[in-house]
């Protein structure tokens, strides 16, 4: 009997030897969790019989330290959670190593290939769908025409008087005697091609400032009128409502004839501006004593672009980078957590499957929930302790000492018997 339980102890220690080693060959592993063997007696009836591995235990629930890694498309997570990719037999495996790529086929993935899951966001929505792969747009990005422009500043109310022109030629830009500022600001045609529409402002009365617009060099629109409080110098006309267009004017281009090339150098053929008229928006523009100042003076629109890469936001956003200097969100990353997160089974690619005892993924996004934050540019280490795996093998190789010497013990007891006999 003393020879059975012997060897079932070198059988467990054998095996326990292959956790430990195991834990120390992933030491340097990304998002790898250490496991431990746990031994269990053995009895018949009541006679005990030896030992056995009763059990493994993934020590998941302990992080293990953060890599900075300075890759825009590397992230760790901060808690709870695990990033969800898709094998090629549209499985779906649970993993804590985010190193993201894109395919060559337009995905994002994994670094074994597989491709991550994610709410899909369609441009120009900005709201995240159903979940699935995360597309993203690698082509050209078309151009968007600019039919919004948003002026802040401060018109001085030391400003002269002026006799602002109402009427001029369509190709003659107000008199430099009739204006006080002019302000220049770059808009996008249909085909991306770029145009420069100055403003210019010009006191009239107290409290009274007209602005001429003129685009590529030619007058457009009409003289528009902008109202102060002599008072308080806030904005009076347009009235700032913010149930419609918040102290906007409006300048109607969408019926410009801009085929004649000697006015309009800048127009490819068949572009135009927008179809609608461009709301130009004086939403905090005020008219006080002393320099006028500008805070903001831009537009909306685009000239077309180029797939430039990919970065990965900390709220989990996958961003999409173009050659024009847009980004746009095409997916958000979202992350599973389970209700024993032990009973997850091991598979390869330093990820798991999920399991009956496991329980049914819950998914939410990155900080909702119990779910973790993301660390971007950022890698989790593995968490097997070093220290404490070379003390278990120590501990093996003595009871593994141990056990060898009962074997022996009693072989040298077997022979002093038969001798006797």
């Amino acid at each position: 009997m003393s020879f059975d339980i012997a060897l079932s102890g070198i059988q467990a220690i054998n095996e326990a030897l292959d956790v430990t080693s195991n834990n120390i060959a992933n030491a340097g592993t990304y998002g790898y969790k250490s496991s431990r063997a746990n031994f269990s007696s053995l009895v018949a009836g009541d006679q005990p019989t030896g030992v056995n591995i009763g059990s493994h235990t993934q020590n998941i629930g302990l992080s293990g330290g953060l890599l900075n890694t300075g890759r825009s498309l590397d992230a760790a997570i901060n808690g709870a959670g695990f990033f969800m990719v898709k094998d090629g037999s549209n499985n779906i495996n649970y993993t804590r190593v985010g190193i993201f790529d894109t395919s060559k086929d337009g995905f994002l993935v994994d670094a074994s290939g597989r491709r991550v899951q994610g709410a899909v966001i369609t441009p120009p929505s900005t709201q995240p769908g159903a979940q699935g792969d995360i597309a993203i747009p690698t082509g050209q990005i078309p151009a968007v025409v600019s039919d919004k422009v948003n002026y802040i500043g401060n018109l001085s109310a030391d400003w002269p008087i002026t006799a602002f022109p109402a009427a001029v030629t369509p190709t003659t830009p107000p008199d430099p005697s009739t204006f006080s500022m002019s302000k220049a600001t770059v808009l996008y045609d249909t085909l991306g091609g770029q145009h420069t529409l100055t403003q210019y402002f010009g006191a009239t009365g107290p409290g009274a400032v007209s602005v001429n617009y003129v685009l590529d060099g030619n007058l457009v629109g009409t003289p528009q009128a902008l109202a102060f409080d002599p008072v308080t110098g806030q904005m009076t006309t347009p009235a700032p409502d913010p149930t419609t267009t918040n102290g906007s004017l409006q300048l109607d281009l969408s019926a410009l004839d801009t085929s004649d090339p000697t006015l309009w150098p800048g127009f490819i053929s068949g572009a135009k501006m927008a179809q609608v008229p461009v709301n130009i928006n004086y939403t905090g523009t005020t008219y006080f004593a002393g320099e006028a100042t500008t805070s903001t003076n831009n537009a909306n629109g685009y000239a077309s672009g180029t797939f430039a890469g990919v970065d990965l936001a900390t709220d989990g956003s996958v961003i999409a980078k173009y050659s024009n200097g847009q980004k746009q969100a095409v997916g958000k990353l979202m992350l599973a957590t389970f209700p024993d997160e032990g009973a997850l089974t091991s598979i390869d690619n330093t990820s798991w499957a999920q399991s009956l005892g496991s329980g049914t993924p819950l998914v939410n996004f990155a900080g909702v929930g119990m779910t973790g934050t993301l660390n971007t540019s950022s890698l989790e280490q593995s968490n097997v302790d070093i220290t404490s795996e070379l003390v278990g093998l120590m501990t093996s190789q003595r009871n593994y000492q141990a056990n060898s010497k009962v074997i022996q013990t009693e072989s040298t007891m077997m022979q002093s018997l038969m001798q006797a006999i």
